[in-house]
């Protein structure tokens, strides 16, 4: 294989397939990168068999001899980083392969091509279309509220599903849960798609190829996996196996109490109060009363801390209280100026509405008065 390339293009490529290849593993071959050069493009491969990718560089590159080779993926991303031409030289002999910039060269070891992993090709049947930023839009939105903990694996992702020409995604760790949806470009004529559990990761990666959010991108889930493909990448990930919480049941149907309130200025407020919360005792408690909202919160090793602001509410006086970085996560994606927080009892979840089609839940926190 010989091939002429452009060192930025180059260089953005393996920085991508480096988010997905593992520095060290059991299976050393993973911890590399397939270039696989065709007549017209130069593409790259990696993989840590629960996601991979596939990113395809047509512009800025010469097929001087198509071929394959499978190279150590941190090693070659450090040398183009580090070189100062415009343009790398890529050549393979029967154990090695030649990089050259300029006066520098590189001479790395490769390895056997068919012990490198098979990696799918994006299937363009029954794919569902949209907006790169409305994808993006939607994991920011959710992600943040899956699981970390071991234990919850099911929890471990975001939910998705597709029906009545909507995408929709959920994410929760048991203690928040955040809800978003947004139409596909196909509209009503998108058929059923039944819910998948895409690790977190994998939408990370979904997200971090995509450069334009104007771009048209594609889904397609098959049994096990899911499958992204923008202009110049396919990105692959399996599905996390399990029973996603039935999360319709968390979701108030109804609520006694409600008002609403500037979201900035509700984050600043909390994070003001938060500051003398500590570990032991992370929680903001909300008061409210006519037209006004007091947040409070203490810790016996520092004080105490009170914040008021206007909001818009009527009725009897109600209070909860909430994790303040919960809820905070949730106001730093709001969609417009204005939040709407509901709630029951003290003990029952809050419902922070963020958009038209973004619906946030944390639960309450149990505080002593």
């Amino acid at each position: 294989m010989k091939v002429l390339c452009d060192r930025d293009k180059l260089r953005e490529g393996l920085a991508l397939a480096n988010n997905v290849i593992p520095s060290k593993s059991t299976k050393p071959v993973l911890t590399n990168v397939c270039l696989v050069a065709t007549g017209d493009a130069l593409e790259l491969v990696g993989t840590d068999l629960e996601v991979a990718l596939r990113f395809r560089i047509e512009d800025g590159v010469k097929i001087i001899e198509p071929g394959t080779v499978v190279v150590p993926a941190r090693v070659l991303h450090d040398f183009v980083r580090d070189f100062a031409g415009d343009s790398v030289l890529i050549d393979t002999g029967e154990s090695s392969c030649r990089i050259t910039c300029g006066d520098d060269t590189a001479e790395l070891v490769t390895c056997d091509p068919d012990e490198f992993p098979v990696v799918s090709r994006f299937d363009e049947v029954g794919a569902y279309s949209l907006q790169a930023g409305t994808f993006t839009a939607l994991v920011g939105k959710t992600a943040f509220a899956a699981a970390r903990e071991q234990g919850r694996y099911a929890m471990h992702g975001v939910l998705t599903e597709v029906g009545d020409g909507l995408l929709k995604m959920v994410a929760t760790d048991g203690r928040r849960l955040a809800l978003a949806h947004a139409p596909l470009d196909t509209g009503d004529k998108a058929p059923q798609q039944k819910p998948a559990i895409v690790p977190t990761k994998g939408m990370q990666l979904f997200c971090r190829v995509m450069s334009d959010p104007l771009d048209q991108v594609k889904l397609h889930f098959s049994d096990n996996q899911i499958g992204l493909k923008t202009r110049n990448a396919e990105v692959f990930a399996l599905l996390v196996n399990g029973e996603f919480p039935r999360y319709t049941a968390v979701i108030p149907s109804e609520s006694r109490h409600f008002c609403e309130a500037d979201s900035a200025l509700l984050e600043r407020k909390i994070r003001l109060v938060a500051n003398v919360t500590g570990e032991e005792a992370r929680a903001v408690r909300f008061e409210l009363k006519s037209g006004h909202l007091e947040l409070s919160g203490h810790s016996h090793g520092r004080g105490e801390a009170h914040a008021h602001m206007e909001v818009d509410f009527k009725g009897q006086g109600a209070d909860i209280a909430f994790n303040p970085d919960y809820v905070i996560d949730g106001l730093k994606n709001c969609e417009t100026g204005r939040v709407r927080i509901e709630f029951n009892e003290k003990t029952a979840p809050g419902k922070f509405l963020l958009g038209e089609n973004y619906v946030y839940i944390v639960m309450p926190i149990t505080i002593d008065t």
